[in-house]
């Protein structure tokens, strides 16, 4: 499997394993197939683990704690997160070293490589259409800077965790922001689809522009890691758990082009969509969502294909674009 460097920190496979598949996100699946697909990922050269508690209610750290008894193999790394939200500012470090610390023992681990935010990033006067619910998924600017930050770095020190970072999924402006402080994390997670959507995680009205925000964190030498290459599933052949209205699906039908295009090609979508996020400029890791060890060899074939022509690029862009567009 190809290495890649992700920003300034280390260099990492092309893909990384996520935990929303392993922990029953986007699907069913049990313990001993998830332990099977994480080993398996490894022995294909698979190097970081991209977990979270919210992934299953720490199943998906479960599953790497039982697969790997604590001694994880020569050179491969874990990531995990805190939901955090925008609690008072004097509970904000304790409330982030309990659950790190309870990420830990579900991992059985004494240390991540990576820990991310794992909250949207707001202005102070922000206020989300659902603003009531807010302060469950959003961190104040002034919180990040003043308390998440000083936290993070703090544990580094510590050694509890080797470096820190975001998720891209919050305000467009306000992430890019972050990616330009001089207290920058060193990796953040975008979104990078050939939709250039974040489906239903997309909360706010203003334009996503994913791959503004992922050329930023380039050119500031923070690591990108791209997530949601099939959009919840909106980019394969059909979604394979219980589903409620929203933009997941609208997703879905506007990408019936892209998916006539997987089947002209003699190609799948679930694939093609990969190729598409591993091809994509910046974008120095491709976090897979994959739940079993059957979506997982799929998404290894497709990193071993190699990036997709610039011909077959334009051609998926204004298939989706044109979809947009209808």
């Amino acid at each position: 499997m190809q290495t890649r460097q992700l920003g300034n920190l280390w260099p990492v496979s092309a893909l990384t394993l996520g935990g929303g598949g392993i922990g029953q996100v986007w699907g069913q699946t049990d313990r001993q197939e998830s332990v099977a697909t994480v080993r398996l990922a490894v022995d294909s050269g698979v190097t970081l683990l991209d977990l979270a508690p919210g992934y299953g209610r720490g199943e998906a750290e479960a599953v790497v704690g039982e697969a790997f008894g604590g001694r994880l193999p020569n050179g491969v790394r874990v990531t995990t997160k805190c939901q955090l939200g925008s609690p008072p500012a004097d509970e904000i470090a304790a409330t982030i070293r309990r659950r790190l610390q309870h990420s830990l023992a579900g991992l059985q681990l004494a240390h991540v490589d990576l820990l991310f935010l794992h909250s949207n990033i707001v202005p102070d006067d922000y206020n989300y259409p659902d603003r009531e619910l807010q302060d469950r998924f959003a961190t104040r600017w002034s919180l990040y800077e003043n308390e998440v930050i000083p936290t993070f770095q703090a544990l580094q020190q510590e050694g509890l965790i080797g470096a820190w970072g975001i998720t891209g999924v919050g305000i467009p402006a306000t992430i890019r922001e972050a990616l330009v402080n001089t207290r920058r994390p060193g990796a953040v997670q975008c979104v990078a689809n050939c939709l250039d959507s974040a489906g239903d995680m997309r909360r706010y009205p203003e334009p996503a522009e994913p791959r503004v925000t992922i050329a930023a964190a380039a050119q500031h030498g923070v690591g990108v890691m791209g997530i949601r290459a099939v959009q919840a599933g909106a980019l394969t052949d059909g979604f394979d758990r219980e589903m409620s209205p929203g933009e997941d699906l609208a997703d879905f039908e506007r990408a019936a082009a892209f998916r006539d295009l997987a089947a002209q090609w003699g190609t799948t979508p679930a694939r093609l969509a990969h190729r598409y996020a591993l091809s994509m400029e910046y974008v120095d890791t491709v976090v897979l969502g994959v739940k079993n060890t059957q979506e997982l060899v799929e998404c290894l074939e497709a990193e071993s294909d190699g990036p997709l022509s610039a011909d077959e690029i334009q051609a998926i862009d204004s298939a989706c674009q044109n979809s947009t567009e209808s």
